[in-house]
């Protein structure tokens, strides 16, 4: 290397170094911020101080009150440069434009833009904060600089009585935590008490009543989030006498969707993680459009519509790797419906998705299908280990009861059977957790049992706790295995998709995982998708960011989970901290294990006990704000057990070395 070129790379380090201290920090995703503009708490030192914003219409004399959340606005836009983040939405007749820009530890501006899109008539527009009872149920509050501080349940309004107060600064606290609010101007503030979840929510004024069309107002607000850092150890405690159910590893979807940027993310996703698990697309619609056209005649003379090549050739290269194929249609042929097959969509502004098949075309519509799957055999090597349709409790885009789903499986499973044909049905393939009882109906019957592969649902909603063990519950009850046939959290996200890259996203998304993991053991989780939809990648274009392919952190998230050696089984673990979710996983007749650790909060030290005595060495990998699956570490059994400091807002992954 020449002196000059010496003298480029010692510049280059040195600003390398200048900006990994100076800029790091300050982008630091400290304020959580959701795409649809609520804040759901600020970090300090990696611990969540828990709050939620929302922006509220309440109707006149309080009749109703709406409020911004996931999925209740159509089409927010999300943005972030450098750190400010920055909502735009529109919802209950205004248009909305929320700044949040990082003000130094625990604190954030938040500034608020509210237009009118009509004339109306209302009792006001408002910024709400919920204060979670289980750090603020006997808080205090102090408004307007005030040293006397009042027991927050004696402001509360009700229906009898409105207490309304204006407040220029607003400083709520309790033992464990602090909430300080300043305003450029003094604000109405109202205070309720969420009878659901026991939250106090201050209502902040941003509107009056009486609202003319463009009629438009500002408000800056400053928030400063205090409060107890909990650095306590963890300890998690494994179960190697009770190991559950196998896990396969990590799977994905492959429904290509953009023929310029999905070969080269799902090449990507092949090469540089274990996909044991792969969904694909069924394009029935586009195999047989003709009733009366024999779609196997028609594709052996060259007429194979092209969607249906590919997704075949899909199909063909998990194969390829040795990885069980689940296909899965979106949409039926015109012939093979009731109705319209723009019914799918014209209808959802009523609640109404999909159609349902005509039951007079049954015998065609299995035949049809059967074919599919027989051509893909026969052409392409691949026998599908199950088919299902897409979500067919809600309606994406063929509906069925769960009368008719059991009625269907019974018929098409005794069809394919008839004619040899190995594939089974998934139970379920739900569009969410929450439509559990669809799945019942083929449960109490006995005839849909053995052509049942495994039952599956979407992990978009409802993934509370009491849910998933429901679902784990009647895998269990069938013994069958149970995945997770579209994993992730926010359907919408790909309106609003700056959001992929945020540390929020990330690890509420990984989060959610290893909750499955440790409740439900799952065979597998297919992420939606391992291509440029929702994708795990960035660069080349995929969402409109340029460069180089290259991972984010949901990927080495994913990557770090489908680490998970091979044939493990799912041991049951616990941990004495709220903040710190876990699952294990065992081999133990080849002595593989892997632990793996999502820490929510502060960086802290982690005991790990009930390993076997054959795990003495394990190797520690961490994916957080700036590493990527790093290695950081060996570290050795002292008297049974493993201890290790694990960082903040990190998912950790342990994994045995021999």
């Amino acid at each position: 290397m020449t002196m000059k070129k010496t003298k480029k790379w010692i510049l280059y380090a040195l600003i390398c170094t200048v900006l990994n201290i100076v800029v790091l920090p300050l982008v630091s995703a400290q304020t959580e911020v959701m795409a649809w503009g609520n804040l759901t708490g600020i970090r300090v030192e990696g611990q969540n101080m828990e709050f939620e914003t929302s922006l509220r219409v309440a109707g006149k004399n309080w009749s109703v009150i709406n409020s911004t959340g996931k999925e209740k606005q159509p089409r927010p836009r999300y943005d972030r440069d450098g750190t400010t983040q920055t909502v735009s939405t529109e919802f209950a007749g205004f248009q909305y434009t929320e700044i949040v820009k990082e003000n130094g530890p625990g604190s954030a501006i938040v500034s608020v833009t509210s237009k009118a899109v009509r004339d109306t008539i209302i009792d006001g527009v408002y910024f709400c904060i919920e204060l979670p009872d289980k750090y603020y149920s006997n808080a205090t509050i102090r408004v307007n600089g005030s040293g006397k501080k009042r027991a927050i349940s004696g402001l509360v309004s009700t229906t009898e009585k409105t207490r309304k107060l204006n407040a220029k600064s607003i400083i709520a606290e309790s033992g464990q935590r602090q909430l300080s609010i300043s305003l450029d101007a003094s604000s109405p503030l109202i205070v309720l008490r969420d009878k659901n979840t026991g939250g106090y929510q201050l209502f902040i004024g941003l509107m009056g009543s009486n609202i003319k069309k463009e009629q438009q107002s500002q408000r800056k607000l400053t928030i400063k989030a205090t409060g107890e850092i909990d650095k306590s150890p963890a300890t998690i405690v494994v179960d190697i006498q009770n190991p559950g159910r196998r896990f396969d590893g990590f799977g994905g979807n492959f429904r290509l969707q953009n023929p310029k940027s999905d070969p080269q993310v799902i090449q990507y996703c092949l090469d540089n993680m274990r996909v044991a698990w792969g969904r694909v697309e069924m394009p029935w619609s586009m195999w047989h459009p003709e009733e009366n056209v024999d779609p196997t005649d028609a594709a052996k003379a060259g007429k194979l519509n092209q969607h249906v090549h590919e997704s075949m050739l899909m199909a063909q290269k998990l194969a390829k790797i040795g990885m069980p194929v689940i296909i899965s249609d979106w949409s039926a042929p015109n012939w093979a419906i009731l109705g319209d097959p723009r019914d799918a969509f014209r209808n959802r502004s009523k609640g109404i998705y999909g159609y349902p098949l005509n039951p007079e075309k049954t015998e065609k519509i299995y035949k049809s299908i059967a074919d599919y799957i027989v051509y893909l055999k026969q052409n392409f090597g691949v026998e599908p280990d199950m088919f299902s349709f897409n979500e067919s409790d809600l309606g994406i885009n063929v509906r069925h009861t769960g009368k008719e789903h059991a009625e269907f499986i019974k018929g098409f499973g005794a069809y394919l059977a008839s004619r040899g044909i190995a594939t089974k049905m998934l139970l379920g393939d739900n569009s969410d957790a929450t439509t559990f009882d669809f799945i019942i109906p083929a449960m109490n019957d006995p005839e849909t049992h053995k052509y049942i592969g495994a039952i599956s649902f979407h992990s978009w909603r409802g993934c509370d706790d009491e849910t998933l063990k429901k679902w784990a519950g009647a895998a269990k009850k069938m013994n069958l295995p149970l995945i997770i046939a579209e994993g992730s959290t926010d359907a919408a996200a790909w309106t609003y998709p700056g959001i992929f890259y945020e540390q929020t996203f990330a690890l509420y998304e990984i989060n959610l995982y290893i909750r499955i993991c440790s409740i439900c053991q799952p065979l597998s989780i297919l992420q939606w998708q391992l291509t440029s939809d929702y994708s795990v990648l960035k660069g080349e274009g995929i969402y409109r960011t340029m460069g180089p392919i290259q991972p984010t952190r949901r990927f080495w998230n994913l990557k770090q989970l489908a680490s998970t050696p091979e044939g493990a089984f799912a041991l049951p673990a616990t941990c004495n901290k709220e903040e710190v979710n876990c699952a294990v996983f065992g081999n133990i007749s080849r002595g593989e294990y892997a632990v793996h650790i999502v820490n929510n909060g502060a960086e802290r030290t982690a005991e790990i006990k009930g390993l076997p005595a054959d795990a003495t060495m394990m190797e520690v990998y961490v994916t957080d704000e700036t590493r990527g699956m790093e290695k950081t570490g060996e570290i050795r059994s002292s008297d049974g057990s493993f201890r290790l400091n694990i960082p903040q807002a990190a998912m950790i992954t342990l994994l045995s070395k021999k």
